[in-house]
């Protein structure tokens, strides 16, 4: 569905509010049609800028959401501010109850072994009536191989789910839907990136007022200090002043 976009150093990020989103997922659905998510924080926007792959996978893509405040102050700051922060951690606990309500059936791909059981059994707990028709965990690779791959697009495609998440981080998971969708019998593609996790309890998320004070990443890295650090204190950094260069070179057309 088309709706407006804004560009975040080269990536064309999506403008639409939580209830405008499932909106338009509910008819890509109905209407049998095919969409990829992706969910972009800064560590994939930096990722795009650096790897044309990714760019043009990002420009491609259905639906590429605010995932983090510094991409909600950047829009802001270019003078085309996003209606509406979206984080794979809000869209998850949300898409659940979306699905049973809609008859839409969902698959989780990815994770560690046994987080997406673990959530599969926490969501139809707390949903009657949902359709997990299926998990799927994929050995860790930085990439797979074609029998591998083969394997988790027959996975998919014995049950046909309306819905697919993809726990693979990002932008690892956005490459691979981007490379499969069109073999994938699945409807909307969503990378969902760590949630799983999260929504399935087995770690919390912070508490309310530092979501707010965008103070989430602080509390992600006291939690895993060790696969985070690179996210925030060696890649974030250095997209405030790309944004800052991005803005004069729009100002006075000019680098």
């Amino acid at each position: 569905m088309k709706h407006k976009k804004v560009d975040i150093l080269g990536t064309p990020v999506s403008s639409l509010t939580m209830d405008e989103l499932f909106s338009d997922w509910e008819l890509v659905i109905q209407q049998g049609l095919k969409a990829q998510v992706c969910i972009t924080p800064v560590n994939s926007i930096l990722a795009a800028r650096a790897t044309a792959r990714v760019q043009t996978i990002y420009k491609n893509a259905d639906y590429v959401l605010c995932d983090g405040v510094p991409v909600k102050w950047a829009s802001e700051f270019l003078g085309t501010p996003i209606k509406e922060r979206i984080t794979g951690l809000d869209v998850l606990p949300r898409i659940f109850p979306f699905a049973a309500e809609r008859n839409f059936s969902i698959f989780l791909l990815g994770a560690s072994p046994g987080v997406a059981e673990t959530l599969k059994q926490v969501m139809e707990a707390k949903h009657p009536g949902v359709q997990i028709v299926g998990t799927f965990v994929p050995p860790f690779r930085a990439v797979f191989s074609q029998e591998e791959n083969e394997q988790m697009i027959q996975a998919v495609n014995a049950v046909r789910p309306d819905i697919l998440l993809v726990s693979l981080t990002a932008p690892k998971q956005d490459i691979w839907i981007a490379d499969n969708l069109a073999s994938l019998e699945t409807r909307l593609a969503i990378g969902i990136g760590g949630a799983f996790e999260v929504a399935s309890g087995m770690i919390n998320r912070a508490p309310v007022w530092m979501q707010k004070a965008g103070l989430e990443w602080f509390y992600r890295f006291l939690q895993e200090p060790k696969r985070m650090f690179k996210r925030y204190f060696v890649e974030a950094p250095v997209f405030i002043p790309l944004v800052i260069q991005q803005k004069l070179s729009t100002r006075f057309g000019r680098l």
